[in-house]
C-alpha cells in the first residue's frame, strides 16, 4: 500500500511569509501613493525634500519579501530551478536597495516622534546586517557554495522580514497597555529582529547536511 508523502505542500510556507509581509506592504502601498500625489501630511512630511529614497526603498522591500517567499521551499527549487535562479538574481538586488536605502533614511531623513537614539542604533545595526548577509549570499553561490549562500540568503531574508515581525511584537502590545514609550517601543521593534534572526539561525541548523561524494580510488 503506496504510503501519504510527509513532505510539507509547497504552498504553505510562501503563503505563510507573504501573510507575515502583508501589513507592511499595505502600509508601503499606502506611503507610495501619496509620495506620488504629495498628500504626504503629517506624519509623511519629512520625505518631501527627498523622496527617493524612501520610493525606492518600499519597492526594494516589497519585491525582496514577496519573490523571496517562493525561494526556500525545497520542492519549488527542485522542480523549477531556472524559476529559482532567475528570482534570485532580482532578489539579491532588490534586498540590497531595501538594506542600503533604510541605513540611508535612518542617516539622513529628521526622524520621527518617537525614535529614540535606540531604535536608530537598531535600524543601523539589522540594516547594515541585512546588506552583509545578501553580499556573503551573492559571493557564496558564485563559489557555488549552495549550502553557505542558502544560509546567509535565509539570514538576509530574516532581517528583511522584521517589518512584519513587528506587527507581532508590538500589535499585542498595543492592545494590552496602549502606546508604548520610546524605550519600549525601540525594544518591541528590536525584539522583531532578533526573533527573526532566531528562527533563521534554528532552520538553518536544522538543514540536512548534503550526503557526503564517495571517493573514487
Amino acid at each position: 500500500m503506496p504510503t501519504r508523502s510527509r513532505e510539507t505542500p509547497a504552498w504553505r510556507l510562501p503563503t505563510a511569509l507573504i501573510v507575515l509581509s502583508l501589513v507592511p506592504v499595505v502600509a508601503g502601498v499606502s506611503r507610495l501613493t501619496k509620495v506620488a500625489t504629495a498628500e504626504l501630511g503629517e506624519g509623511n512630511a519629512r520625505f518631501a525634500a527627498s523622496p527617493v529614497p524612501i520610493v525606492l526603498h518600499i519597492v526594494g522591500a516589497v519585491a525582496f519579501c514577496v519573490l523571496g517567499a517562493f525561494q526556500f521551499p525545497q520542492r519549488i527549487r527542485r522542480t523549477h530551478p531556472r524559476w529559482h535562479r532567475l528570482a534570485g538574481r532580482a532578489l539579491i538586488p532588490c534586498g540590497l536597495i531595501a538594506a542600503l536605502t533604510g541605513v540611508w533614511m535612518t542617516l539622513y531623513y529628521p526622524h520621527p516622534v518617537g525614535d529614540g537614539p535606540l531604535l536608530l542604533g537598531f535600524r543601523l545595526v539589522f540594516g547594515t546586517a541585512m546588506a552583509v548577509a545578501l553580499t556573503l549570499g551573492y559571493l557564496t553561490v558564485r563559489r557555488r557554495d549552495f549550502r553557505a549562500h542558502r544560509a546567509w540568503m535565509i539570514r538576509g531574508y530574516a532581517i528583511g522580514q522584521g517589518a512584519g515581525t513587528q506587527v507581532l511584537t508590538g500589535l499585542p502590545w498595543a492592545i494590552a497597555f496602549g502606546q508604548p514609550d520610546e524605550l519600549t517601543r525601540a525594544l518591541l521593534l528590536g525584539a522583531s529582529w532578533v526573533v527573526n534572526i532566531a528562527v533563521a539561525e534554528w532552520v538553518i541548523r536544522r538543514s540536512p547536511r548534503p550526503a557526503a561524494r564517495p571517493v573514487l580510488g
